[in-house]
Parts: C-alpha cells; sequence; structure tokens
C-alpha cells in the first residue's frame, strides 16, 4: 500500500541521495510548530507508517489537531522503533512466544509466523543478587551463584536468540537495561532501510522512561502487550496531554540530581499527571546534564506519568560524543534533528510549543531530601528525617505509620556479630545499598560518594560491620572511573564493595541479612531500615526484614550507613566520632559540586564507554560457552521447575467464544489504596510457608535451591502460588498484614492460593475490591498473569495504574472503576456480597455498566476497556489469544484491529 504522504520525502544530504527522511514541515502545516516535541515524533511515526489501513490520514490528522483533541480520548496508533527486555520480564515474553508458536501449529498455522518484527533487546540484569558483599571477591562469588542457579532460564533466553530474528541478547555482568540502553542501545536517529527517523522504543520494565532524558521518547508497556508489538501490532493509544514542566534558576552546590528527582516526583504526584506526558523546558534544563536528566525521567512512573521527555539539545549530542558514539552518526542525528523541528535549544522562548498545562520549578529551591518510609512520592527534607521517622513510629499503620506503642519507641536489643557486641533499635540501618539505574547512570552522584566516602575515611569514620552494604554499578564504565580516579579503595573501605552489575537491591535482590540481625530485628519487633540509591521502597520490596526503607542519593546512603541509624540530625548531630574523640559532621566530608564536576570532567572520558561496549556481547565466557537447542518448536522439559509451556492458550481455538457474564462472583480480596504490583506479584525471596515453597519442595527442591520469584516467571506453577504471596498485603477481610484471605463459603482463613484454587474447583468466578491507584509500581505482567491463574476474572478499583490496567485488559480481566465520587464505603460494599455483571452487547469504549449484588443492592460502574482495540482484545480473551488467531490465519504477520474512525 502507497504512502500518502510520499510527496513530503526528501534527502537529508544531497551528496546521499539514498538517505532519506519524510519532512514534515513539508505538511505546510501551522499546527506543527504549536505541537510539544514528544507529540512531534508520535505525529512523524503516524507519517511514515501511513499506508491507509493500519495508520490512516485521519490518524496524523488527529496528532495535528492535537490542542483541540487532546482532552477528548482521541485514540491513535503508534509503532515504536524498538522494543527492551530485561530478563525478568524477557523470559516470560520468550515462553509466551514459545508457547504462542505451538498454539498456531495446533491451529493450523506456520509458527514461524511468531517471530518479531520489530526490533527487539533484552538485557540481562535482574537475576543477579547480593549474597556476598564487603569482600574483594563478592562480585565473581555473586556472578558464579546467578550462573548456578539460573544457568536453565539463561540456556532458553540463548535457544530464544537464535529461534527467534531480531532479538539480540546482552548477557549477564553488563549493566541495568536502562544504563545500557542509555550509554550503547539508544541510537537517537534511525539510520535504517534508506530513511532517517526518531529513535521510540516500549520496554517492559516501567522504568523504560529513563531513556526520554536522552531525547528518546519512550515508556513502559505490559509485557503482554509488548509481544503484540514485536509481533507488528502498533500500540493503540489515547492521544495524552502533555504537561510543560519549567525549570529555572540553579541549584545549590550541595544539591544531587535524587535531591532534584525526589522534589519533581512529589510536585508532579500533587499536579496529577497520571496517563499524562510530562515535557521539560526552559533554561533550567541546560543546567542539567543528560544523566541528570536521565534520572528525573526514571522516575516517571514514580509520579505517575506515561513519558518525561526531555527534547534533544547540544548537551545531548555532546553526552553521545562522550560516550563514544559514531561521529558521522552525530552529524546526520543534529541535521536530522534540525530539519524536522526537533532540536532544542531551550533558552529560545519562541520554540516553547503550547502544553496542556504548565508549572514551574525553581531548581534554586530544592533541598536535600530522601523519600520514604513506604513510598517513592513521600519525599521527607533531610534535615526532618529524625523528627519525620519519630512520627512514622507511632502514627497509625499506613503509608506513614507504622504503630507503635509509644513506650517501645526507645526499644533496644543487643546481639552478637563476629564476636563483637551491638545493638539495635528502631530505625537503624541494616541495608544499605547503592543500586539501581536511577542513580548509577550519573557519574556526578556516583563520584560524589566515591569523594565523601575519600574525606570519611580520612577524617577516620567507618560503618559498622553488620550493615550490609553494596555497590551495584549500572555498567561496566561506572567502576572503571570510580577506580581511575582513585575514589573506589575508599569506597571499598567502608564495605561498598562492588556486588554486581545488575539490578540488585532496588528489585529485593538484597538477599540474607546475619541471621542474629534478623533474630534481634524479630525479638525486638524492630523497624529496621534500609537506605538506598533507588527508585522505589514499597513494603516488602527491598527486604522482608526492612519496614522502613528510604530512597536518598548515593552520597547520603553512605553518610547514613556510616551513622548507623535513620534517627539523626546531620545539622545538629555528629556523623560519627573517630579514634581520637573528635566529632566528624557531614558537612566536613560533603564534596561540592565544582569539586565532583572537575572530577568528572578529568575522568569520565569517551575511551572508557568504547572499552566496555565494544566487548559486551562477548566478554561473559560462561554465556558464551552455553549450549541451547537450534529447534524453532521449543521442546519443554515437564522435569524443570523454572521454564513451563503456560496453560493461557489451552482449548483455544480459530473461533470466537460468545462473552459470559459474571453471575454470583465472590471477592479473593479486598484491597485499600496503592496496591502494587510487588504486593500481587513479588519478586524477591520465596517464604517457606508459602504455597509456592510447598509446591518447589514437593518437586525435590531445597529452601537454598528456590531463587526468587522474579527468577522463576517462566514456570506459571510457581507464579501462580506466588500471586498475592507479599507478606505485607493488607486485606481488608483479615485487617492485618498476611499474604492469606478469607475463603467466605467457609469463614476459613487461607492462603491466596488456597482459597483461589477452593473457589476454581467449585467454578465460582473471582473479583477483587481496590481503592486508588490499583497496581502502581513495576510493570509486572505477572502481575495479571498471576490473578487470571487464579480464576479472577474482575477488578473493581477507585483508580489504576496505566500498564497494570492495560496488563489486566491483555489477559481479558476486566478492569472495572467506581463512578467519580463513589467507592466501596460510599456504597457500604464489605466485599461479602456476590456479584452478578451482565456483559452487554454490543460494547463500547469507557461503557457504564449495571453491577448487582445478592443483597439485593445494585450501582454503576465504568468499564475501563479506553479502546475499541482493547475491546476487540478482550473479545478475543485477551491479546495473545487475539495474535495467535491472526497468526493462524495469516502467511504474514497480522493486520492491526480495525479501528472506529
Amino acid at each position: 500500500m502507497s504512502n500518502p504522504y510520499a510527496h513530503i520525502v526528501e534527502a537529508l544530504d544531497p551528496q546521499k541521495p539514498d538517505h532519506k527522511f519524510y519532512n514534515l514541515s513539508k505538511l505546510q502545516d501551522a499546527r506543527y510548530a504549536r505541537l510539544p516535541f514528544s507529540i512531534r515524533v508520535l505525529l512523524e511515526a503516524a507519517v511514515r507508517n501511513c499506508d491507509d489501513f493500519l495508520v490512516k490520514q485521519s490518524d496524523v490528522e488527529r496528532i495535528l489537531s492535537w490542542e483541540e483533541t487532546q482532552s477528548q480520548s482521541v485514540e491513535v496508533p503508534f509503532r515504536p522503533a524498538r522494543v527492551i527486555l530485561q530478563d525478568f520480564t524477557g523470559v516470560p515474553a520468550v515462553v509466551d512466544f514459545a508457547a504462542m508458536r505451538d498454539a498456531v501449529k495446533n491451529l493450523g498455522g506456520d509458527p514461524e509466523n511468531i517471530n518479531p518484527v520489530c526490533p527487539a533487546d533484552l538485557v540481562i540484569d535482574h537475576s543477579i543478587q547480593v549474597d556476598f558483599n564487603r569482600k574483594s571477591d563478592s562480585l565473581q562469588k555473586n556472578q558464579d551463584l546467578e550462573f548456578d542457579r539460573n544457568r536453565e532460564r539463561f540456556e532458553f533466553l540463548k535457544w530464544g536468540s537464535k529461534a527467534f530474528r531480531n532479538m539480540r541478547i546482552i548477557p549477564p555482568g553488563s549493566g541495568i537495561v536502562h544504563q545500557v540502553n542509555l550509554e550503547y542501545l539508544a541510537r537517537v536517529v534511525f539510520d535504517q532501510d534508506g530513511f532517517y527517523y526518531p529513535d521510540s522504543l516500549v520496554g517492559t520494565d516501567s522504568h523504560t522512561t529513563m531513556i526520554d532524558g536522552l531525547g528518546v521518547l519512550g515508556w513502559g508497556v505490559g509485557g503482554i502487550e509488548a509481544e503484540a508489538v514485536m509481533l507488528g501490532q502498533p500500540i493503540s493509544m489515547v492521544l495524552p496531554e502533555v504537561i510543560g514542566y519549567r525549570l529555572l534558576g540553579t541549584p545549590d552546590k550541595h544539591i544531587t540530581s535524587t535531591d532534584i528527582v525526589l522534589t519533581v516526583t512529589k510536585h508532579l504526584r500533587q499536579v496529577g499527571v497520571v496517563g499524562k506526558f510530562v515535557e521539560f523546558f526552559g533554561p533550567g534544563v541546560a543546567q542539567l546534564s543528560i544523566a541528570d536528566r536521565a534520572t528525573i525521567a526514571n522516575m516517571c512512573p514514580e509520579y505517575g506519568a506515561t513519558a518525561a521527555f526531555f527534547p534533544v539539545d547540544y548537551i545531548s549530542i555532546k553526552y553521545l560524543e562522550q560516550t563514544g558514539r559514531d561521529p558521522e552518526n552525530l552529524s546526520y542525528i543534529s541535521q536530522y534533528l534540525k530539519a524536522v523541528g526537533m532540536f532544542r535549544d531551550y533558552s529560545d522562548v519562541s520554540q516553547d510549543p503550547e502544553f496542556t498545562q504548565v508549572v514551574e520549578l525553581d531548581l534554586g529551591t530544592v533541598e536535600p531530601c530522601c523519600s520514604g518510609p513506604k513510598r517513592p512520592q513521600d519525599k521527607v527534607a533531610m534535615c526532618e528525617m529524625k523528627r519525620d521517622f519519630e512520627a512514622c513510629l507511632g502514627a497509625k499503620q499506613g503509608f506513614k505509620g507504622f504503630q507503635v506503642a509509644s513506650e517501645q519507641h526507645a526499644a533496644s536489643v543487643s546481639f552478637q556479630y563476629s564476636g563483637a557486641e551491638y545493638s539495635l533499635s528502631h530505625g537503624s540501618v541494616v541495608i544499605a545499598a547503592i543500586t539501581s539505574c536511577t542513580n548509577t547512570s550519573n557519574p556526578s552522584v556516583m563520584l560524589g560518594a566515591g569523594l565523601l566516602a575519600k574525606k570519611a575515611v580520612e577524617a577516620g569514620l567507618t560503618v559498622k560491620p553488620y550493615i550490609k552494604t553494596s555497590l551495584s554499578p549500572g555498567s561496566g564504565v561506572v567502576t572503571y572511573y570510580l577506580k581511575e580516579s582513585g575514589v573506589m579503595s575508599y569506597l571499598s573501605q567502608l564495605g561498598f564493595e562492588v556486588v554486581g552489575y545488575g539490578c540488585m537491591t532496588c528489585i529485593g535482590n538484597s538477599g540474607p541479612l546475619p541471621e542474629s540481625v534478623v533474630e534481634a530485628i524479630t525479638q525486638g519487633d524492630l523497624v529496621a531500615a534500609g537506605i538506598l540509591s533507588g527508585n522505589r521502597n514499597f513494603e516488602g520490596r527491598v527486604h522482608p526484614n526492612t519496614r522502613a526503607n528510604y530512597l536518598a542519593s548515593p552520597p547520603l546512603v553512605i553518610a547514613y550507613a556510616i551513622a548507623g541509624t535513620i534517627r539523626i540530625d546531620f545539622e545538629k548531630e555528629p556523623l560519627g566520632v573517630n579514634a581520637e574523640g573528635k566529632e566528624i559532621f557531614l558537612t566536613d566530608v560533603w564534596p561540592t559540586r565544582e569539586e565532583i564536576q572537575a572530577v568528572e570532567r578529568k575522568y569520565v572520558i569517551p575511551a572508557m564507554f568504547k572499552e566496555v561496549y565494544e566487548k559486551i556481547e562477548k566478554v561473559n565466557e560462561r554465556w558464551n560457552s552455553l549450549k541451547a537447542p537450534s529447534d524453532k518448536l521449543y521442546t519443554w522439559d515437564p522435569k524443570s521447575t523454572y521454564i513451563k509451556s503456560p496453560p493461557f492458550f489451552d482449548g483455544l481455538t480459530k473461533e470466537l467464544q460468545p462473552l459470559k457474564s459474571i453471575t454470583d462472583g465472590y471477592v479473593l480480596l479486598n484491597f485499600g489504596d496503592s496496591v502494587t504490583t510487588d504486593h500481587i506479584s513479588p519478586a524477591g525471596n520465596i517464604a517457606r510457608n508459602s504455597p509456592a515453597a510447598r509446591y518447589l519442595t514437593s518437586r525435590g527442591l531445597n529452601p537454598r535451591d528456590f531463587n526468587s520469584y522474579g527468577s522463576r516467571r517462566g514456570n506459571d506453577a510457581v507464579m501462580a502460588r506466588g500471586t498475592f504471596a507479599n507478606i505485607r498485603l493488607f486485606n481488608k477481610f483479615l485487617n492485618k498484614q498476611a499474604p492469606r484471605t478469607l475463603h467466605l463459603p467457609s469463614n476459613e482463613t487461607l492462603d491466596v492460593f488456597d482459597a483461589a484454587e477452593r473457589y476454581q474447583r467449585d467454578a465460582v468466578p473471582l473479583l477483587i475490591l481496590a481503592g486508588k491507584e490499583y497496581g502502581s509500581g513495576s510493570s509486572r505482567d505477572w502481575a495479571a498473569k498471576g490473578p487470571f491463574l487464579l480464576g479472577v476474572k474482575v477488578v473493581l478499583a477507585e483508580s489504576y495504574e496505566r500498564i497494570h490496567r492495560s496488563n489486566l485488559v491483555g489477559m481479558g480481566i476486566i478492569p472495572l472503576e467506581y463512578l467519580p465520587g463513589e467507592t466501596a464505603e460510599s456504597l457500604e460494599l464489605t466485599g461479602r456480597e456476590r456479584y452478578t455483571i451482565a456483559i452487554p452487547e454490543p460494547l463500547t469504549p469507557r461503557m457504564i455498566i449495571d453491577v448487582k449484588l445478592d443483597t439485593g443492592k445494585s450501582f454503576q460502574a465504568r468499564m475501563r476497556f479506553d479502546t475499541d482495540v482493547e475491546l476487540t482484545y478482550f473479545h478475543h480473551g485477551g491479546i495473545l489469544n487475539y495474535m495467535i488467531r491472526k497468526m493462524s490465519d495469516n502467511p504474514r504477520p497480522p493486520d492491526a484491529v480495525y479501528r472506529q474512525d
């Protein structure tokens, strides 16, 4: 099919007539110059891919009319340039692809139709754990254990890299997916098949938005939706509102990028940006390095936006030079972006586009801060940390409360560790981790931490040996410049040894605490603390024994590790006392912005990036030596406890089945606000008394071989049993934290899986009741797949996190939303009622339907299928079922579903 915009194609360089681009200025449409830069990327993709079938001219017109249509729930397609995955989400995606090949074959189609059409990169970064720390060989030991535990998963992924075209695997030990994306994988501008066009992507990790800091539009989607994109489906999205975030002023010399991002996170949570794009502009942007911008963009899920975009400017190009990109590529990147009006000069107000709303922040007002103790948006000024924590101790159980009786606030428990006696109390730091993509991509905060460590060691300060300290850089480049600048040895002396390259403590791979520490915490029922330079601190995520977890900059992580407690006012109390009895304060060892920048300019150089990334795909010898089958269909091993063919497609027919109403459904779980995907489908350790543990034990495994839930996402039997297995799950039926629920017919309290199994035996449909922000947190497809396998047909909530709602739709679960102003409380729902929901025909997007109770009461709720495409998926029983049916019918990748104009 011909492109109706072929007439605006021209050569970017007359000397290279075979390298062309769609010159959007030739649309001769005044609306283009008023569009936000992020919307221009959507427009270019629509113009380039327009064939009046998959992408229509009416879609292009809708995007051009963004100013008039942004608030009208207008649906448009988007075809990103690529997909990025990490291994926790990548393994289930490859499992699904393998199972889809089997299903297509069973329906009489060609199984090789199941193959990525859109390029996909998978970075193995989530498997490594902090089993060893504080010793120089910790890195090697942790990497060896990672391979021993995950060999089967890695062999499966290697099979996938051979069996599927267009899929590249970056081996373990290379770094964190988002930092590798920023420093190596990002193109900024694609030069593909004779055309230049903007780099763009979706990823199966919510922090995919980190790449927005480099001017590459990207965001996280559910793994299920990503699989459809890989198979050639455009994303169907509602054209978003765009909040303009004007940055002004200059940060104080003691302010870090972490302080800025925690301030922005709290501010944008207050503004309300869920489901919207945020685009940064104003003279303050030029004060921020690409690493600073990436840190802000990384936290986008924590303030709820879809994307947090910094258009490309001269600092972006300088960053590409610094990270060793090809000089020839840099010339066409700048030339192309200027030609299509996507190159930004932040000091030029005439370039400022129209926005839905403008908010601003004066960087000069930012103060040092942390965030916690249970949510990333709960910013706490550093000077308020002690008072705030002590207030949280006695406050009612909740996001800012632990409900500890006042007479217990001074409780202390002594314990022995390595032959010496120590004591723990409420607020004692037991985990201190410099970890996650948020900060380890940023040389300024990493070198700041190193310089602070140097000054602290020289001042005679130490970290108590029982505190689990760790440093997990985002890439090998970080270790390179820490060593070259001479600060690595000081970090090591304080216990911050390199323990691995990957997402570790931030995703719950913090490993075990010393037994004597755990016993002391348990004995005193202490609210022990974790301090980490991560992006998430939800309950039960970091470690089961750290009930308070605070996000902080890498230098502050070290400061709190030295102090040994959260209950310290750094302005008034010393960080520690050295061997001479001298009090050392934080101000004595804190490096200035100027000190850090001088070291960064000297030691963070292009040669480092080139050396590290030239060998990234070949350097891991254990990965290189892995043997994997070469068959196009995967041979499932029935003995495997890691990789198992999922039951999602059992009994799938070519013909659509009629939709079934929900009749007399029971409520499986009754929740309040902010239930996260960590609550729904934890990624951390498998408790020894859990249904998943019982299953693994029945398969002959010992507890030491359980590994984590995240590592077992290729096995549905483990993951179904791990659904709602978080020990911090608060279920209103029980009115306490526990991974259990009430089986309503018998009034017995059971593990959630066991209760669901009983309901399924009786063929009873299940619902979940929830409050605001249901499914916030990581873009975890098992948070939808798990409930599906438990028999959940409907979730009824006040509001949803964007990615999780999409995942529910992808699995054929109905996301219902209370009407404005209504809640479970206002409707007097106890959760003990039985629910009947008739599914009307025809369904329309965001349709209001009736919910009837066995008590005789009824109310209405909105069905959150937001687009016609989502309704099509629901009719098929989920997005993957739809793809299988299309692939079975077609000798080529399927056309997109029809959308109503």
